[in-house]
């Protein structure tokens, strides 16, 4: 599993991006999170200031 981007909330900031240590989000029109690298940390969902990431239940 990996971290979940809501495209409506998601502004492509390059935060999540900047702050995933593993290199799992790559941001174009909004961010992309790669499931093969994410590990669920959770630092992109407390980085984004839009709370446009989330973790699967």
């Amino acid at each position: 599993m990996a971290a979940i981007v809501d495209g409506d909330k998601c502004v492509a900031c390059g935060i999540c991006e900047d702050e995933c240590p593993q290199g799992a989000i790559s941001v174009a029109d909004v961010a992309v999170v790669s499931a093969e690298l994410c590990t669920e940390c959770g630092r992109c969902v407390e980085a984004c200031p839009n709370n446009a990431l989330s973790l699967p239940e």
